[in-house]
């Protein structure tokens, strides 16, 4: 179900959740036209940076220079407007996904209709046809330093509206391909636009790449957690663990509301009759026994992540901007609290993931899994069962550790003397994103781990999510590849734990 916006005190609409948000920019969706609201405050906008041209004061990007430029005069709107993409279209790397793409394009717009960014109804209006035909900009990922926004991927959606670079193109089974702008746009039977600066600057000087991407990448780390906790009760399950560590006294007892949901979501996923198997320790290893404090600490840290993403998803991230009839010189477009809340949601997720790695770890030794096979293979010694599953989610791990550790501890001054503090954001959203990658695949070997034990303790079940996991990875009678197994596995994962989590909302 779509959202409702709801109304702030300075009367703009703001959209009440990532989820609404990523909901609104998805592909089925249609962005409706400007109200009369929308377009009052947009020329009140517009009229303020008249005003001050009209009286010789100096505004940046329009009567000055861009950068350390700007103690330079400039004299064109349309000279300078084809300048400030072009010598921004220097971003390289693999594209961000389609989805991404949209939410980037979505993202800018619905800032620019909220009336701080001198951006003409018209103009607007142009864009918003163009993705709400679907017109989807291929945006590379690499080049930005987050500080003036997300400087050159956002020029490349500007360049690909204007007939430059690349774009998307989604075929009728919901396939994309890349084609170039020119034709894409043909194909849309739209024209290439041209960006007057006052729409260039408003639209460039943003953090909507390492946003866009952020947002996906939490609403990705939640369900993650969500998934970890189904398979700690699954593995409670099987080996007959002790369920007092998921009692809701425990968390009582400490106040961690994250802890308390994940405690809560492990009891819903365990038989009514659950009782610990006698020859089960009466603690178990902590990767079972604090998986509620474990994944809890990230379910709290993802959610307030989230709530540092939404208010700049609802925010305006621009330079300059018009206030109470000033045109103010600032520095919205400091990605920092974006690169924040992305390496909080790294280090969140990465744990998670972590604890998925040490129970499949518990179910493989005899040591921990009741004596067991090792490597819960049938034949040990002929077979080697789940042991290179087990490796790999190690690498899996130690490549997730590198790729979460925060970039803006890697920070550098550029752009001569103008941008001597940046928060390389985007580099931390699209770290975290490979991450996330992995993190769902160390699940993945989870859930197979998950597999073998059921078949191991003779307790498989025939219906539902786990007998969907069976039919992926049945009984090991033989060694085989499993590479295929634990992507599939992922996938199933994946889709149970948003299934959950939307029910559940």
């Amino acid at each position: 179900m779509t959202q409702t916006p709801i109304a702030t005190d300075s009367g703009d609409l703001d959209m009440p959740g990532l989820d609404a948000i990523v909901e609104a920019a998805s592909w089925t969706a249609k962005l409706g036209p400007l109200t009369d609201a929308d377009v009052a405050r947009m020329h009140e906008s517009g009229a303020v940076v008249d005003g001050y041209l009209a009286e010789g004061k100096p505004v940046y990007g329009l009567t000055q220079g861009f950068g350390p430029l700007v103690t330079h005069s400039a004299k064109s709107e349309m000279e300078q407007g084809n300048s400030l993409i072009s010598h921004l279209g220097t971003a390289q790397g693999r594209p961000v996904d389609p989805e991404a793409s949209r939410l980037v394009f979505w993202l800018r717009l619905n800032s620019m209709r909220k009336g701080f960014s001198a951006v003409s109804p018209e103009f607007w209006q142009q864009l918003a046809d163009l993705w709400n035909a679907g017109f989807t900009p291929v945006i590379p990922r690499d080049g930005t330093v987050s500080a003036s926004g997300d400087l050159q991927p956002l020029a490349h959606v500007a360049l690909a509206c204007a007939g430059h670079g690349e774009a998307w193109v989604r075929d009728e089974r919901g396939a994309w391909t890349v084609r170039p702008a020119a034709e894409a746009l043909a194909g849309l039977n739209a024209q290439p636009l041209v960006w007057p600066v006052r729409e260039a600057l408003a639209f460039v000087n943003g953090t909507g790449v390492g946003l866009a991407v952020s947002i996906l990448n939490q609403r990705s780390a939640l369900r993650l957690v969500r998934a970890v906790a189904t398979l700690t009760a699954r593995l409670t399950v099987l080996l007959g663990g002790n369920s007092e560590h998921y009692e809701e006294g425990v968390g009582l007892a400490r106040g961690q509301v994250g802890q308390l949901e994940t405690a809560r979501w492990i009891r819903a996923d365990l038989p009514r009759d659950h009782r610990r198997d006698e020859r089960r320790p009466l603690q178990e290893p902590y990767s079972l026994r604090c998986a509620p404090q474990v994944l809890g600490a990230s379910l709290d840290q993802l959610r307030a992540a989230g709530e540092f993403l939404l208010r700049e998803a609802n925010g305006v991230t621009d330079n300059p901007i018009t206030f109470e009839g000033r045109v103010l010189h600032a520095g919205n477009f400091h990605a920092m609290p974006v690169g924040f809340a992305s390496e909080q949601t790294g280090l969140a997720m990465h744990m998670a993931a972590y604890l998925a790695e040490r129970q499949l770890a518990l179910v493989v030794s005899p040591t921990t899994n009741g004596d067991l096979p090792i490597m819960l293979t049938p034949r040990a010694g002929r077979g080697a069962g789940l042991a290179g599953v087990q490796i790999s989610a190690t690498s899996f791990i130690s490549r997730i550790r590198q790729l979460v550790t925060p970039a803006s501890l890697t920070t550098l001054p550029t752009n001569g003397w103008n941008q001597d503090h940046v928060p390389m954001a985007l580099n931390s959203a699209n770290g975290v994103g490979e991450a996330l990658e992995l993190g769902w695949l160390a699940v993945g070997s989870l859930a197979l781990g998950a597999a073998q034990l059921a078949v191991m303790t003779g307790r498989e079940d025939t219906t539902g999510v786990w007998a969907e996991l069976a039919a992926i990875s049945p009984a090991l009678e033989a060694d085989r590849p499993m590479a295929g197994e634990v992507r599939a596995a992922a996938a199933l994962l994946r889709d149970h734990a948003e299934t959950l989590l939307r029910d559940a909302a």
